[in-house]
């Protein structure tokens, strides 16, 4: 029996459900599936999205293809289905006869997918209140597992699955020696350098650079979003924690979000609309950033928020929109402080955090440095990094069951 065709990508593609009709047109294919699903695929779809070295690269799966240098727009000539349950298509003018994986087919079926974008893990939003707590998981022996093995899945899977879903995760019994988170971050993908370092510590100093270098309490906010594309990902990780006070904060800035929309859709309005200025200005760096305060992607979803009061620059809007900002800027704050959003707790040494720092607000209470002391490293990444490792794990998973079956 011939085997199936490779795929235009380095996933693995289990073949669930087999084709078992195939009709076309010049410009379409229509195949049906075992379980009664028509899938119909453009020609020039099919042609592009071929995995032969014509289209891809088989070393690196990228596209070689350049459509516009075909003869012509390319046609089928014959569609049918091979012994190995392929499908297999002819394209005129080329006479070049190319075969498709039904597994991959089956998961790019474009024209039964309600949403080609839905996120890989559904998305939660989520209010506190007393006794809430974060998603909390042992990682105890991360470190010690082999990098992509089953042991370090076991313990990431669930912690990402948190994370890409609620936007934050507590991760305990994890070494404390300084600088471990690094390795501890590169288990899921690269750090984000800033002008805090690759790494930074996150504790009361001399003559500090930010706030969040005293013991100063802070006020919900994201980190860096002084920056045009401020870091979709921090992870602050707790060494030392003998302090009285100093209590963690986090909220949900979508539920937040959310709830002003529900009840203020005017402030809602504004807070979407009008571009706030937000400055970094140390003795060393000058970070200016307008972007307004809730930012919807192209589908209308929240995409992420900008509230940081320490970290705004004197509002430079037209004159109409100052004082509606202002008012939408006051009822938010005040819908800040209701107590019914915030998860509070302590860092214990050895506990890591990772959240969604385009989403997330986290704050800090006031502590007593006399008292003890208190260390946390924290990094940076991308949003980017979380999903990549997700869907590594799952692409590892497959593959593992595939191997099985055959």
């Amino acid at each position: 029996m011939t085997t199936l065709p490779l795929t235009p990508d380095y996933d693995a593609w289990p073949v669930e459900v087999d084709i078992t009709e195939v009709s076309a047109t010049p410009r379409q294919v229509r195949v049906r599936w075992r379980d009664g699903r028509v899938s119909r695929f453009h020609s020039i779809w099919l042609r592009e999205n071929a995995a032969d070295d014509t289209t891809v690269n088989p070393a690196t799966r990228e596209r070689i293809l350049d459509l516009s240098t075909l003869p012509a727009w390319p046609e089928v000539e014959v569609a049918e289905v091979d012994d190995s349950g392929a499908l297999c298509v002819t394209f005129a003018p080329e006479d070049r006869r190319l075969r498709f994986h039904p597994g991959w087919l089956r998961a790019h079926d474009y024209d039964n997918r309600d949403d080609p974008e839905a996120p890989l893990v559904p998305v939660t939003h989520w209010r506190g209140g007393p006794g809430a707590a974060p998603d909390t998981l042992s990682a105890a022996g991360l470190l010690e597992s082999e990098p992509g093995s089953e042991a370090e899945e076991a313990i990431l899977a669930p912690a990402l699955a948190s994370g890409l879903g609620k936007g934050l995760v507590r991760l305990r019994d994890l070494p404390t020696e300084p600088g471990s988170l690094e390795a501890i971050a590169r288990r899921i993908g690269p750090v984000r350098p800033t002008n805090f370092g690759e790494l930074f510590d996150v504790r009361a100093k001399p003559d500090p650079d930010s706030n969040a270098y005293t013991s100063l309490a802070l006020p919900p906010h994201v980190d860096l979003p002084t920056r045009e594309y401020h870091p979709g990902l921090q992870m602050l990780h707790c060494l030392e924690n003998s302090v009285e006070g100093g209590q963690a904060v986090m909220l949900d800035g979508f539920a937040v979000a959310e709830a002003l929309r529900e009840a203020h859709p005017d402030a809602w309005s504004t807070l979407t609309r009008v571009r706030w200025c937000y400055a970094n200005t140390a003795t060393t760096t000058d970070y200016v950033w307008f972007e307004p305060m809730i930012r919807l992607d192209d589908r209308g979803e929240l995409l992420e928020v900008r509230i940081a009061d320490f970290l705004r620059g004197p509002l430079q809007t037209a004159f109409e929109d100052v004082e509606p900002a202002y008012e939408a800027l006051m009822t938010l704050q005040r819908l800040l402080r209701d107590p019914a959003f915030a998860i509070r707790f302590t860092y214990r040494p050895g506990d890591l955090v990772i959240f969604d720092n385009r989403r997330l607000l986290h704050a800090r209470d006031a502590f007593e440095g006399s008292t003890g002391h208190r260390w946390l490293q924290g990094c940076y990444m991308e949003r980017d990094e979380i999903r990549s490792r997700y869907r590594m794990i799952q692409r590892a998973r497959r593959r593992r069951r595939l191997t099985v079956e055959a």
